[in-house]
This record gives structure tokens, C-alpha cells and sequence, in this order.
């Protein structure tokens, strides 16, 4: 148990939404005794259990339509949910849909006002902010043009700087951040995570894991409607990337492109064919991918990756980008991969195998092939491993050195 108090508490949450199947409204008056036949209930979601507390990053993860965005607006009260409770508590700010509180035939500044309205602040409380807004949103040349000539980066960058200039207690987040430039985009982490170190809440939804596993303390997978992972950050990306993983495998099998080819395994061994799990620095690692190919295959390419546990790429290679065009398969070949000098930090990783048609498309994926462990003394983080750190004052005599 943990004696932080819980902000936002789902309890038994379901969603219907009901999709018609009639084409036009006459259609609707004319089929009015028969609607139940010319309608479909759709879940968005299924029996949510859900409880965030007070100063964490919960990030809302999963394939599209698997219910984030409609969890979200349960959660900020934007939509009513079919069964079940949402409870929240303090001030909560919103981003939902891109442009959602702007009047499209008002002002940047008069927007401003409206949408600070929306999220609870007096004008007088908006007066004493506005300047910050319009300077963290970096648009005061347009400030006093109509809302609806601006592009889709400059409505984010507004309505963001609105948000986090209400002191919201909890801030939710749909993947609207993606849409602003990069600059914009680092802007807005810098200042989420300056929220984070003042003990804010911040629910995320976004499809950039990696992000999530940078600012998020926690994460939660939706699938088709209902919580199938809810862990830390890495815990949670790995579980929706192997989902990801097995599906793409699953589109290559049924895609009928009448390859029958397929990587059976890719063993990690040392130089003179010794299994290898743990790597030292600087030692050569050989993977020996074993393929299979029921029919002769011509024209083939063979690729072999490193990842991190959440599906970070570390290294990846194949031989088309070597230069190296392969003799034709036919049933089971083994294929020693070489990697010299390799230097991996301190960690878990994965190795993968694929096959792919020259200058064409990946048709054979083995995401999970093997796992190594590389040991480290501490001395730095990171999937890069180097041969030797040294410190230096300039003008002073130098600092330790780490060979």
C-alpha cells in the first residue's frame, strides 16, 4: 500500500458507442421500426480498474483503437461513460483534440481567454498570464489573427501553452505534442518534466514508446477495450512490442506472397563456436542464423538486429547493405554473422533475424531469436560502451581517469 493519495480513481468503466448503418436520415425515418437491425454496439471499453496517483506519469499505451483516447476523455470528463466511476481530484487541464476549445472564427487572443475559461481560470487570472502564454507558445505575430488560418503546429503550440499555464494538478496529454516541430516538441517535454519534479500529475497517451519509457513511472497497455499490462514503463513497452512483434509475424504468414521461407533460430556463439550470452567488450560475436526456405529462393536477404528490452534498435545490419548477394536456398542453411569490436553498455538485449526479398519487403521476422547480458562496472548507462573515460579541469591538474 502506498500512502500517496490517489487523484484519479476508474472503477468498472465501459464505453458504448453505437455505430448506424443507415446511409442518410431518410434512410433512419424509413428504417425507424427496424433500427435495431440497422445499428451495431461497439465497446471502446470493457470493465476499467484503474487508480493513478498524486505526482506520477501514467502513460495510456496500445495499438490504434484500442480505447486510449476515449480512457482519456472518460478521465477528463469529456465524455460520459456507459456503466461504472470516474472520481478525480484538483485541477485538471486537457489536450485532447487539436483545436478542441478554440472557436475557429476568433482570435489567437481571444482564444486564449476562452480556452483559459473552459480550464476554470478568472480573466483576471488569465491577465496575469497571458504574457507567458504567448511567449511560450512562440506565435505573437499571429496572436490577433483568426484561429481558423493557423496551421495544425500552431493551434498545439497555443493550446499547450494554455494548458500548463492554468497550475494544473493533473494534465492530460493525447498525442497532440506529435504534431508541433521539434524544438516545439523538447519545449514541451522540458516543461512536462519540470511538472513531474514539482509533484504534478500527468496522464499521456502517445505511440512514442520510447518517450513513454523516458518520462513515464508507469504505463498501462489497452487492448480492444480492456487492460491486458499495467507496470512500469519498460515493463509495459515490452509487453506491447512482443504484441506488435507476433503481429506483424502473423501478417507475414497470411499475407499469401508465396515465399515459404522462414528463420528458425540465431544463436549467439564466440569466435571459435562456443555459445555466448554474456559479451565481454571488444569480443567478436558471432550469430549463426539457421533459415529454412521449402522452395528454392533467389534474390533473398538476410538481416540480423540487436535491440534493447523494449524494442529500442541498438545495431541492425543485412547483407544487401553490405554488398553481399546470397547463393540460392533451398531447405535448411546455417549463416555465421560476424560482429568485430563489438561494445555494448551495461544491460539486456535482444537479438532478431529476418529475411526480406532484394529490394523488397521483410516476409520472415524472429524478434526474440536470443537474449545476452552485458556486464558493466558501473561507470555509465546506456546501450554504447566505450573503451575508456577520462576527466579533465581545464586549468587544473586532470581528474581521475577510467581506462
Amino acid at each position: 500500500m502506498t500512502d500517496t493519495p490517489a487523484v484519479i480513481e476508474v472503477e468498472n468503466l465501459s464505453k458504448r458507442f453505437v455505430i448506424r448503418k443507415d446511409k442518410s436520415i431518410k434512410e433512419r425515418i424509413v428504417n425507424a421500426a427496424l433500427s435495431r437491425r440497422h445499428r451495431e454496439d461497439f465497446w471502446a471499453l470493457r470493465d476499467i480498474d484503474l487508480s493513478i496517483d498524486a505526482g506520477t506519469t501514467v502513460g495510456l499505451i496500445g495499438p490504434n483503437g484500442s480505447g486510449k483516447s476515449t480512457l482519456l476523455k472518460a478521465i477528463g470528463g469529456i465524455i460520459q461513460p456507459t456503466s461504472g466511476t470516474v472520481r478525480r481530484r484538483g485541477r485538471l487541464a486537457a489536450l485532447l483534440e487539436l483545436g478542441a476549445g478554440f472557436h475557429p472564427d476568433l482570435t489567437g487572443r481571444d482564444n486564449v481567454y476562452l480556452n483559459a475559461a473552459i480550464l476554470g481560470l478568472t480573466r483576471q487570472q488569465t491577465d496575469q498570464h497571458f504574457d507567458a502564454i504567448v511567449d511560450f507558445s512562440g506565435i505573437e505575430k499571429f496572436i490577433d489573427t483568426q484561429v481558423k488560418f493557423y496551421s495544425s503546429g500552431m493551434y498545439v503550440r497555443l493550446a499547450f501553452a494554455v494548458a500548463i499555464h492554468v497550475d494544473p494538478d493533473v494534465l492530460l496529454v493525447d498525442e497532440v505534442l506529435a504534431v508541433g516541430d521539434e524544438p516545439f516538441q523538447r519545449k514541451c517535454l522540458d516543461r512536462i518534466k519540470s511538472f513531474q519534479r514539482e509533484g504534478r500529475t500527468i496522464v499521456l497517451v502517445t505511440h512514442a514508446l520510447d518517450q513513454v519509457v523516458d518520462i513515464c513511472n508507469r504505463a498501462v497497455v489497452l487492448e480492444h477495450g480492456r487492460v491486458i499490462a499495467d507496470g512500469t514503463a519498460r515493463e509495459a513497452t515490452k509487453v506491447l512490442r512482443a504484441d506488435f512483434d507476433d503481429q506483424t509475424t502473423t501478417e507475414m504468414a497470411s499475407a499469401g506472397r508465396g515465399v515459404n521461407a522462414r528463420v528458425l533460430s540465431v544463436q549467439p556463439l564466440t569466435a571459435d563456436g562456443r555459445p555466448l550470452l554474456t559479451p565481454a567488450p571488444d569480443e567478436d560475436l558471432v550469430l549463426r542464423v539457421t533459415v529454412e526456405a521449402d522452395e528454392p529462393l533467389e534474390n533473398w536477404v538476410l538481416g540480423i538486429g540487436i535491440d534493447t528490452p523494449t524494442g529500442q534498435p541498438v545495431f541492425g545490419t543485412n547483407t544487401q547493405l553490405l554488398g553481399l548477394p546470397l547463393e540460392r536456398l533451398q531447405g535448411r542453411r546455417d549463416i555465421d554473422v560476424r560482429l568485430s569490436g563489438l561494445r555494448l553498455g551495461e544491460g539486456q538485449y535482444h537479438v532478431r533475424g529476418a529475411l526480406a526479398e532484394w529490394d523488397g519487403e521483410t516476409f520472415a521476422l524472429l524478434p526474440h531469436a536470443a537474449r545476452l547480458e552485458v556486464d558493466g562496472d558501473g561507470s555509465a548507462v546506456g546501450p554504447v560502451g566505450v573503451s575508456g573515460i577520462a576527466v579533465a579541469g581545464i586549468g587544473r591538474p586532470a581528474a581521475a581517469g577510467i581506462a
